[in-house]
C-alpha cells in the first residue's frame, strides 16, 4: 500500500485547502502517525521557494515536479492569480499528476465564481472536498 498524498492550495499568505488523501480507500489517512504528517506539510512549507523559483522560469501553469525528498516528489500548478497547487507523492506519473491538477482548477475556478466565496479565503465547502477527493482516487491510485 503506498502512502497518502497531500494536497494543498496556498493562496498569497496562507494555506486556503488541505486534504490528505489516502488513494486505496475511500477514507482520509487515519493511519499515518503525527511525525510522518507534520514532516509532509514541511516538505511542502520548504518547497514554496522552489515554486517561487520555478515559476520565473516557465510561462507553463503546470510546473512539474519542483522539490524530491526522501522518496517523495512536490509537484506545482500555479493559476493565474498566483494561487498554488502543490502535491507531494510517492512518485506519480507526470501526466497523471497533470490531469489531476487540471480537473482540481476546474473546480477552483468554478468555486472562486461562487458569489458567497471571497477570494484568498479559506476553501470550507464540502463538496469541494469531496471532488477533489473523488479526483484524487481516480487519478492518483
Amino acid at each position: 500500500m503506498s502512502a497518502p498524498v497531500l494536497f494543498v492550495i496556498v493562496g498569497k499568505n496562507e494555506p486556503l485547502f488541505e486534504a490528505e488523501i489516502d488513494t486505496h480507500s475511500s477514507i482520509g489517512a487515519p493511519g499515518q502517525n503525527d511525525l510522518s504528517t507534520r514532516q509532509n506539510y514541511f516538505v511542502l512549507h520548504s518547497a514554496l521557494d522552489l515554486v517561487e523559483k520555478s515559476a520565473w522560469t516557465t510561462n507553463n501553469m503546470y510546473l512539474r515536479v519542483v522539490d524530491k525528498v526522501n522518496h517523495q516528489q512536490v509537484s506545482t500548478f500555479l493559476t493565474a492569480a498566483n494561487v498554488k497547487f502543490m502535491l507531494l507523492h510517492g512518485g506519480k506519473g507526470e501526466e497523471v499528476v497533470k490531469n489531476f491538477f487540471n480537473e482540481v482548477y476546474g473546480y477552483y475556478v468554478k468555486l472562486s465564481m461562487n458569489p458567497f466565496y471571497k477570494y484568498d479565503t479559506p476553501i470550507t465547502s464540502k463538496a469541494f472536498e469531496a471532488r477533489v477527493r473523488a479526483a484524487a482516487r481516480a487519478y492518483l491510485s
